[in-house]
């Protein structure tokens, strides 16, 4: 069955999990999944492009993550600059416009300032707005909200003033949560946005996850009966 191409989701967001896992049932280090995530990253990212999505979040390093070994942190740190070096010039031919969401101030200096190029260079394009999380966590997010309102001088807070301080503010609504490697969780990704997004689970790991699995989601997606709290629109 093709996509509805008038119902497309505008803003997917993709829980990128399995990497250690792919590594692992083949013998293989941890930082050799985590690069062959990066290469999942590509064919996703393509294909988003390709279908005409407005926005795609990747969960690429959350502020647990800081609890691996050190050794792997630092490893992660590295895969960024050098992802960040080899795609940027695909994201420019696809007109992907790059963007990141998280405690950036944080991440090692050299992480920092290849993201802040990157970021800068593509910040022109008009297709896609590809965004990664990065040292991301979304309660994290909502106290930086309510604490830039206070710094504001918001005495009061209602939906609309905390959510137009969110990281996300600038994207459009969220319609649907993908995870793969079958957990059922949402590790603390986009809590506040997340709150009527469809959810849709794969068994797939991350580093297998190509454009037909991301085209079962978006299908998956089509399927269901938005209700919003309300009643059902089906006859």
């Amino acid at each position: 069955m093709p996509l509805d191409p008038e119902r497309l989701p505008r803003h997917i967001a993709v829980i990128m999990d399995g990497n250690g896992r792919w590594a692992r049932a083949r013998g293989l280090p941890r930082a050799a999944g985590h690069k062959a995530g990066v290469d999942a990253v590509r064919r996703v990212v393509r294909a988003a492009s390709e279908l005409g999505l407005g926005a795609l979040t990747l969960y690429a390093f959350s502020t647990e993550n800081w609890g691996r070994p050190s050794a792997e942190v630092g490893a992660l740190m590295r895969l960024l600059s050098w992802a960040l070096g080899r795609e940027a010039l695909e994201l420019e031919r696809n007109n992907v416009r790059l963007g990141a969401i998280g405690r950036l101030s944080d991440l090692p200096a050299a992480a920092r300032k290849d993201l802040a190029a990157a970021v800068e260079r593509l910040g022109k394009n008009t297709g896609l707005r590809l965004t990664l999380a990065l040292n991301y966590g979304a309660r994290q997010e909502i106290v930086d909200a309510v604490n830039a309102g206070l710094a504001d001088g918001v005495r009061r807070f209602d939906e609309q003033s905390l959510a137009q301080r969110l990281y996300t503010a600038d994207l459009p609504e969220l319609d649907l949560v993908v995870r793969t490697s079958g957990e059922m969780r949402l590790s603390n990704f986009l809590l506040w946005q997340a709150a009527y997004a469809e959810f849709v689970a794969t068994p797939v790991l991350w580093p297998d996850f190509d454009r037909e699995h991301l085209i079962a989601a978006i299908r998956e997606f089509q399927k269901r009966d938005r209700r919003f709290g309300g009643l059902s629109t089906k006859a």
